[in-house]
């Protein structure tokens, strides 16, 4: 299917101004202090008022997708609120960041799809001892997950069935373990104006669980006609489409009097963001 996800499993290159990944830092480091010095006084306001998980997921559900139709982009979360797009990997960046602004672990969740799928990101969070995830999605699957999982692999697995290519074959692989941001000084993923390619790659490099056996992998079952239609609605249309229709020739019938045929699809309209 076509997931909202911000890349088609390809690496991308090391920021050159920075020539790779900056230093890491220990997490203690980076305290809220740190990341409120750094944040204008509207960023400021906006962090304060998305004081939990649910409502930074409210907030990703309101902000338009980014389609990348400028080209691939992974932007900070300054970037983003600019932009005021964002694609899946950015959102949760930006969700990390907003929980990091208010005490809390800032964690990345990858979840690996074979080379002809897309990958997706996601933000983990703990309630009450239990995980949860904020994601930005443009369909009504791999989205938010309320905190009522015991283990990162619990929900990880939650995202399992609904994950398939438009022919309805089951195409996550993996996923990785919680990735912590909290390494990362916040003047170099918050507020920088760079690209974070280097981060994602870091996920991306980062180790990753086997979802299953490869034989219980091949054995899955494809998902169901009604599954794959469900995956056509989205939330925000891509404006590439809609111009593809605007420029496309009017049809003719082939006879005075007969209907115009329309095009049969052959699977789900999917939201591709260059890549998601």
């Amino acid at each position: 299917m076509q997931k909202p996800v911000w890349r088609k499993n390809k690496k991308y290159k090391f920021n050159s101004r920075s020539g790779g990944a900056p230093a890491c830092q220990t997490s203690a480091s980076m305290t809220r202090t740190d990341l409120k010095a750094l944040l204008s006084p509207a960023e400021r306001r906006l962090f304060a008022r998305l004081d939990t998980a649910q409502k930074i997921q409210d907030f990703l559900d309101r902000l338009p997708a980014n389609f990348e139709l400028d080209g691939d982009t992974m932007m900070s979360p300054r970037a983003m609120l600019k932009a005021g797009v964002a694609h899946c990997a950015e959102a949760a960046i930006f969700a990390a960041a907003a929980l990091r602004f208010h005490g809390h672990p800032a964690w990345l969740l990858d979840i690996r799809a074979r080379p002809t799928d897309h990958d997706h990101v996601v933000t983990l969070f703990k309630q009450r001892e239990l995980w949860g995830a904020i994601s930005k999605t443009n369909h009504a699957i791999l989205r938010w997950r309320d905190p009522i999982y015991k283990t990162p692999r619990e929900l990880a697995m939650s995202y399992a069935h609904e994950y398939c290519l438009p022919s309805g074959r089951k195409s996550m692989l993996a996923f990785s373990r919680p990735f912590s941001l909290d390494r990362y000084a916040p003047k170099e993923w918050v507020t920088t104006t760079d690209d974070l390619h280097w981060l994602v790659d870091a996920l991306d490099e980062s180790p990753h669980i086997p979802l299953a056996p490869p034989r219980s992998l091949r054995a899955r079952r494809r998902s169901a006609k009604i599954e794959l239609i469900a995956q056509e609605h989205v939330e925000w249309p891509d404006p590439r489409k809609k111009k593809a229709r605007k420029n496309s020739p009017p049809l003719v019938p082939a006879k005075v009097g007969t209907q115009r045929r329309r095009a049969k699809l052959k699977g789900p309209a999917r939201f591709p963001l260059s890549r998601e």
